[in-house]
Parts: structure tokens; C-alpha cells; sequence
């Protein structure tokens, strides 16, 4: 029998039914664990209120649960202090709605729906333990989901306060970019971008800086967040029988244009702005399609003075970002100096 098209679009399209039905099953696991956590965290939370329930009483409820159940993980001590947190931490989010319904089935396909059922515990306990605000929480409860991250990469977002930098870059994107774009895009940047992976001095040079953000790139995209991809860096471009090199090109498959990135060592100036302007209205009469949307154009450098980069900013019509950037602070060597080995030689004597 011959395989023909039909055939083959069919099988295609099983393969994403059961990858869907997989994807289905395992957040229905974890939701139905994730309530079954909540409801024994509340009760704990309301006995430890109204009974004077003590570390002794949890110790033992502990030991009760694995005894019934031994072949079931997740009743430590431990574990059933972080389901109280979990319940505490998320009550006005959970109870309500939860609360209103019938049934058991009902409580689940309404738990369900709601952010905080679904993901993983262990990112829950990351959460518990390095976020105490609850809007906060929800912020990264929120990212998470968006960007699939796994439970070190939740932990270290959170440990760089993304929630602060988040879409606090300086643009000029209400501007020259329509609604919704805008704001999506506005939201795509940070202020200031972290690049403590690199390993480098704040004495590097522009070009050791761009070489190092392409030796790390996929520590630099982390950075960047969700939707980029490479292009290349010293992107050649030939206008006028000229040519230009532009530092970093991406391509964002959310805001669904290229991205430029140029790199400056030290404070903005307003001649960089124009620079910038100048390849994005390059990528969008070169290398832009008719299905791409607006190219944008992103300067990282050092930005202490607000006003001066706004004012370089009125009037251009190109969409533009500027953005500070933090290296990790220069490296002490690991070899004593001369100094300190006559020091310690004085010592010894």
C-alpha cells in the first residue's frame, strides 16, 4: 500500500493529538496534586489558628500520612509546612472560587484554570521561599507559564529581580508603534539587562562586549527573554556603496519583526540615537518583509540621565529603546600580589 498525502497529514495530525493529550494528562496530575496540597495546607492553616495546632501536631500528622500512604511522596514535615505557606500565600487567589463549587470534580476543572494550579510544586516551593509578596508571586507564577522555565531558571529570574527591570527600558514606542504592539514591545525590554554570566570586567571594550554576548548566546537570549533569535552580530549591510556593520541582529517571533542591538561602552550620547535610527531604516528598506512588522532598534549603554536620552528621542520616527546594562564587577585575581606575599612572609617570621 502506498503512503500518500492524506495518510501522512492524518498521522500528523494524531501525533499532536496524543502530544496534546500527554500535555493534558500531566497538567491534570498536577493540578489534582496541587489542589490536594492546597486543602491540606488550609486545613493545617485553620487548626494552627483556631486549635493551637503546634510543630508536635504537624510531626505527627507527618508520620500518620506516610504510614497510610508509604508508596506516596510529599508528606514530610517539611512538605506540609510549605502546603500551609502554599494555602496562606494564595488564599484570596484559590479559596474564593474554589470554595463556591459542589463537587470535587467541579473544584478541579475550576482549579484547573487558574495560574497558580498550574505549575510544578517545586517551582511553588522556589516561589514560597524567595518571594513574600503576593502580586509578586503571581508575576513569576505568570512567567513561568509564559516561557516554560524550568525550576533554576524560575530561581535565578527571581533572584535578578526581573519584576523591576521588566519593560523599564526608555523608548519611544507609544509613539511610533500602534496599540497593542507597543506595549508588547515596551514590556519585550528590560532596564538595566544583566550581563553577570560573561565572567568580565567593566573595563572591557565594545568589541570584547559583543564577542563575549555571542560566545554566551544562549545565556545572552535567557537574558533577552522569550520570542528571540540570533541573527548574527556585525551584520553587514551596503548602502551608498558603503558598508556598515551593525553589532547584534535578532528576530523576535512575538513582536514579529528584527530587533538591532548596538553596544556602547560609558553614558549615552545623542549622536548614538541617530546611528541607531540609521540601521533600523536600513533593515526595514533591506532586509524587512511584508509580513515583518516595524523593525526596532535597541541601544544598551550606560543611561544616567533620562531627559538628555528623551530629548534625543522626540522626533525620530524609527522605533527606538535605550537600555542600561550591569557586567560583573572586575574579577580579583586569584594569584596574591607581590604585596600580600611579603605580607604573609613578614607574618611567618
Amino acid at each position: 500500500m502506498s503512503i500518500d498525502n492524506t495518510y501522512i497529514q492524518l498521522l500528523g495530525e494524531l501525533k499532536e493529538r496524543i502530544r496534546h493529550a500527554q500535555q493534558r494528562a500531566a497538567l491534570a496530575v498536577n493540578t489534582e496534586m496541587l489542589e490536594l496540597y492546597w486543602y491540606i495546607g488550609s486545613i493545617i492553616s485553620k487548626q494552627i489558628m483556631e486549635a493551637g495546632w503546634g510543630a508536635k501536631v504537624i510531626d505527627r500528622l507527618s508520620a500518620d500520612l506516610k504510614s497510610e500512604f508509604p508508596d506516596i511522596k510529599g508528606f514530610s514535615v517539611r512538605n506540609l509546612k510549605y502546603m500551609r505557606a502554599f494555602a496562606d500565600a494564595y488564599s484570596e487567589f484559590v479559596q474564593p472560587p474554589v470554595a463556591q463549587l459542589k463537587s470535587a470534580e467541579k473544584q478541579g476543572d475550576e482549579f484547573m484554570q487558574l495560574p497558580v494550579a498550574q505549575i510544578p510544586w517545586s517551582h511553588h516551593t522556589v516561589i514560597l521561599d524567595r518571594v513574600k509578596d503576593a502580586n509578586i508571586r503571581m508575576y513569576y507564577i505568570r512567567k513561568t507559564l509564559e516561557n516554560g522555565w524550568s525550576k533554576d531558571v524560575l530561581a535565578l529570574q527571581i533572584e535578578n529581580r526581573l519584576h523591576e527591570r521588566q519593560g523599564q527600558a526608555i523608548t519611544n514606542f507609544e509613539r511610533t508603534l500602534p496599540k497593542p504592539q507597543s506595549d508588547l514591545a515596551k514590556d519585550t525590554l528590560k532596564n538595566p539587562y544583566l550581563f553577570d554570566f560573561l565572567g568580565i570586567g567593566e573595563d572591557i571594550q565594545e568589541r570584547e562586549l559583543e564577542k563575549a554576548l555571542v560566545q554566551h548566546i544562549r545565556k545572552f537570549l535567557l537574558e533577552l527573554g522569550k520570542g528571540f533569535a540570533y541573527v548574527g552580530n556585525q551584520y553587514h549591510l551596503q548602502i551608498g556603496n558603503e558598508d556598515f556593520y551593525l553589532d547584534l541582529l535578532f528576530y523576535n517571533f512575538h513582536l514579529h519583526c528584527f530587533v538591532v542591538f548596538e553596544l556602547k561602552i560609558g553614558d549615552f550620547k545623542p549622536e548614538y540615537a541617530g546611528k541607531l535610527n540609521f540601521y533600523v531604516n536600513a533593515i526595514d528598506e533591506q532586509i524587512k518583509s511584508k509580513e515583518d512588522k516595524q523593525t526596532i532598534g535597541v541601544l544598551l549603554c550606560k543611561t544616567p540621565n533620562e531627559t538628555i536620552i528623551r530629548y534625543s528621542l522626540k522626533g525620530i520616527e524609527s522605533p527606538l529603546g535605550v537600555a542600561d546594562y550591569q557586567l560583573p564587577k572586575k574579577l580579583k585575581s586569584e594569584m596574591p600580589t607581590i604585596e600580600e606575599l611579603e605580607s604573609a612572609m613578614k607574618k611567618l617570621k
